[in-house]
């Protein structure tokens, strides 16, 4: 197989009309972090030689935040998208912004939302590695879901293969026309028992019921020399004059190109967050996995449910955290620190040994050894020594 370069753009200009606030959707902040940086973390981790993200609302906001805080490594360009016309018409914007390399080398370009904070690389690394395989021309991330919440349904040939992305109420149109809206069991590919996507084929068991639709996902992968004709003959919905690049896979299977799916067996990894019910969702799965992770490299947690850290936030191996710990910011915790229950740290240097317990503090500096509280504030910006302990006036416990 000739080498192919991989491009990604990002579709980054929503509004976040749901989120009821001025600021654009991609940078709420998650553990600490825009959104969207989520996404570029996983980017970072593929052979992604160009990344062209696709700004909208307030998208100067967007740039400078992406640009301050974005992997190391990351060729990044923005584009803004200057009329809201869908997501087929950010990803034609888009495209403008990828070097002639990728129209010259016929190369791959990874298609993602700027609002999926849980996607993984290895499920995006699956894609790419199905989508090559297949030779297909286009390859959709897919799920599945209770039929009730369905939103654009996956629809099949009679030979299996994906002929369409259509809204659920259109499926029963598409059956009629020979086309088999996907329930369980359609897909070429299923779901692996541990989250993400896998290539293995047959029957799974812990798949989900037959009440479960395949949905399509905003994840997909193209080749390059037929995305932008395929772009240019989508026109604006019936349903609210947008142009949906779900509705690009009809043009393609029209075409008569080759399409290929990869079944998502978490539905919640690529979902999209679009008010703050759904924020919080994606806050507590990454707080999840960031607590995993600082457990495995030897971070003690008497309740990880009760304890929040920040992404931002470093951590000493031996260090002891208990019940109602918030560490935000640039939290740096030294070798056997011990912190809580009940304490916020926001910006703060806990040093080798320290104890704090139910006590707040912004932007100071506790020494190794020191004890602070319970029931201290420290003023902002305080400096505690090695050794010194700190305790609220009044009669103490002897």
């Amino acid at each position: 197989m000739a080498y192919r370069p991989l491009a990604a753009v990002v579709l980054a200009a929503g509004d976040g009309t749901r989120m009821r606030s001025d600021r654009p959707k991609p940078v709420h902040r998650l553990c600490g972090r825009p959104m969207v940086l989520y996404v570029l973390d996983a980017l970072a981790e593929l052979p992604v030689e160009e990344v062209v993200v696709v700004v909208g609302h307030r998208g100067e906001w967007v740039s400078k935040a992406v640009t301050e805080q974005a992997p190391a490594g990351l060729s990044l360009t923005f584009v803004e998208q200057p009329e809201r016309r869908g997501t087929a018409d950010a990803l034609a914007v888009g495209l403008t912004a990828l070097s002639d390399r990728m129209s010259e080398a016929d190369g791959d370009v990874l298609v993602l939302p700027g609002d999926a904070p849980l996607l993984r690389a290895e499920t995006l690394a699956t894609l790419i590695r199905v989508h090559r395989l297949e030779e297909a021309a286009a390859t959709l991330l897919t799920t599945r879901v209770e039929e009730a919440s369905a939103g654009l349904r996956v629809v099949r040939g009679k030979d299996g293969s994906v002929v369409e992305v259509v809204p659920a109420a259109d499926t029963h149109r598409l059956a009629e026309a020979g086309a088999t809206p996907a329930g369980r069991g359609s897909a070429r590919r299923r779901p692996g028992r541990s989250g993400g996507a896998t290539e293995d084929a047959g029957e799974d068991p812990s798949a989900p019921p037959a009440s479960h639709v395949e949905v399509a996902t905003t994840v997909h992968c193209f080749r390059h020399g037929v995305l932008a004709p395929a772009l240019r003959r989508i026109g604006p919905s019936g349903r609210d004059g947008e142009h949906h690049l779900a509705d690009v896979y009809g043009v393609l299977s029209g075409a008569g190109y080759s399409l290929a799916s990869v079944p998502l067996s978490d539905p919640e990894e690529a979902a999209g967050v679009n008010d703050r019910a759904q924020l919080a969702v994606a806050e507590a799965e990454l707080r999840r996995r960031i607590n995993l992770e600082w457990m495995r490299k030897g971070v003690t947690m008497w309740d990880p449910a009760r304890t929040y850290v920040d992404a931002t936030v470093q951590l000493a191996p031996e260090t002891v955290l208990l019940p109602g710990v918030i560490l935000q910011g640039a939290t740096v915790v030294g070798t056997g620190a011990e912190i809580g229950p009940d304490c916020l740290l926001v910006d703060c240097e806990v040093g080798a040994g320290a104890r704090v317990v139910a006590s707040h503090a912004r932007h100071a500096r506790i020494g190794e050894g020191a004890m602070v509280g319970p029931f201290v504030a420290l003023a902002e910006g305080a400096v505690v020594g090695d050794g010194d302990q700190l305790r609220p006036p009044g009669p103490q416990a002897a």
